[in-house]
């Protein structure tokens, strides 16, 4: 099992997010994911850098840290032939330590590009036309495709790795856990399911399963659930609310209901370790092996020590 620290770019500025992944390399964490965003999910938080200029910059700072997007939209904001090359470079700027996750998209920034944002069923069939895309000019020389949504005209990604990034598809229902299994890599999910895990591997997925486990961590309790209410109560809404709202502020209305025994259900929390080993066990027995930690207490270099001293050994174990 190999964990992972979840990069908070809608909680903090660039250069401060890069400070922390190098701090996490220290702590012996394995591996950073961050998402790919052009907005926060709340005002409140403040924050939404370039993703990809700022894992440029950990590769460089890193020599052991393993570099993953959770999750990159490669179909509307971006054309799949941009995250082609981007990651083939970030693969080998990396020495083969990154790994680009994948998914559908929420309309908070998919729709800055002004194309509108697809339904259910038109997202998937996008990511799998993107998905298609990007394994074609994987395969290096000149490549065209003339899908239902993309197409791509006469396109080589010059510079290509010899080992080819792990791709990690994000499911939340067996149409997208097929989809991780049949275009993918691997899979990536926010929930304890073990139904998706199942479906990924029943449709022959054999590769690295992904997940983020929501904690709030700090050293006294109250801090830890007062922050997490603060910044990330859109947790809570659940993924349908999540893909379609447009705007941080429509995500405040959206969570305006949130209170302390919502985000006590939803998320471990305070400063002891077995709570958060609890949560973490769950995404283990589901049949999860990259558990990302998503801190949502007000103290990132507090927790990033506390992992050092109290909870990677005991979530070592779980594995």
């Amino acid at each position: 099992m190999q964990i992972g620290y979840k990069l908070s770019t809608e909680g903090y500025g660039p250069k401060e997010i890069i400070r922390q992944a190098v701090r996490a390399e220290q702590a012996g964490f394995d591996f950073v994911e961050m998402s790919d965003h052009y907005h926060p999910w709340l005002d409140t938080q403040g924050h939404s850098g370039f993703t990809w200029s700022m894992l440029g910059s950990i590769a460089a700072q890193t020599s052991t840290l393993g570099l993953a997007t959770g999750v990159t939209c490669p179909s509307v904001r971006y054309h799949p032939a941009i995250i082609a090359q981007a990651a083939a470079t970030m693969a080998l700027i990396s020495d083969g330590r990154f790994t680009l996750g994948v998914g559908a998209g929420e309309r908070l920034n998919e729709h800055v590009a002004g194309q509108g944002f697809p339904s259910v069923r038109g997202r998937h069939e996008r990511l799998r036309e993107a998905l298609e895309i990007i394994r074609l000019l994987w395969r290096g020389g000149y490549q065209s495709y003339e899908g239902r949504h993309l197409q791509l005209e006469d396109a080589r990604v010059f510079d290509l790795p010899e080992t080819l990034p792990v791709i990690a598809v994000a499911a939340s229902g067996p149409e997208s856990a097929t989809m991780a299994a049949e275009l993918g890599d691997g899979l990536f999910a926010t929930e304890a399911d073990p139904s998706i895990v199942q479906r990924y591997r029943s449709a022959g997925g054999q590769g690295p399963r992904y997940a983020e486990v929501p904690l709030a961590w700090a050293s006294d309790e109250r801090q830890a659930v007062e922050a997490a209410l603060t910044t990330s109560r859109w947790l809570v809404t659940g993924w349908k609310v999540m893909s379609e709202l447009p705007n941080p502020v429509n995500f405040d209305a959206a969570s305006a209901h949130v209170e302390e025994k919502h985000i006590r259900q939803f998320l471990s929390v305070g400063p002891d370790a077995e709570p958060h080993v609890a949560k973490v066990r769950g995404y283990v027995e589901a049949g999860f092996d990259h558990i990302v930690l998503q801190n949502a207490g007000p103290d990132p270099d507090g927790f990033i020590d506390f992992f050092a001293s109290d909870l990677a050994g005991p979530l070592r174990a779980l594995g």
